[in-house]
């Protein structure tokens, strides 16, 4: 399989404190996204993102194709899977956290079994490979 080469691009104006910034998924041209540092730091805006959104959006993304993939090999392919990634930055310290939390719907297969197949698939998510820099938890539940 080939390689592919993802693109976005973010353009600042002004310092970090008054700036404003955008964001393009270039690639798909699915979006450009307004960013400031308020959003960041201080409290979310409305129809304003920051970087810790986008990982969490890219991880929960990652992780549910991950877990999809391992519970097809299973034999016990998904019916749904519901993602959230809570991801946490202090202005000191960076991004400190991330905790996903999944709901799957799964017939036939034991908590049990979810909690273990879900575990490797944060394992082997890409995205959680590149972030291992970073405590990442998992609550894994069936719906």
């Amino acid at each position: 399989m080939a390689e592919i080469v993802s693109k976005a691009h973010t353009t600042w104006r002004g310092d970090l404190a008054g700036g404003t910034g955008t964001v393009s998924l270039d690639s798909s041209q699915a979006a450009t996204l307004d960013m400031r540092w308020a959003s960041r730091a201080e409290q979310h805006t409305n129809g304003v993102t920051n970087p810790e959104e986008l990982i969490g959006a890219a991880h929960s993304a990652c992780f549910s194709m991950a877990l999809a993939n391992a519970l097809t090999d299973n034999g016990t392919p998904p019916e749904e899977l519901n993602t959230g990634a809570d991801v946490t930055f202090s202005p000191e310290k960076g991004i400190t956290d991330i905790h996903l939390v999944v709901v799957g719907r799964i017939p036939g297969l034991s908590h049990s079994d979810f909690e273990r197949i879900a575990q490797k698939a944060k394992k082997d998510c890409p995205v959680s490979k590149a972030l291992k820099g970073v405590d990442i938890h998992l609550d894994a539940s069936l719906g």
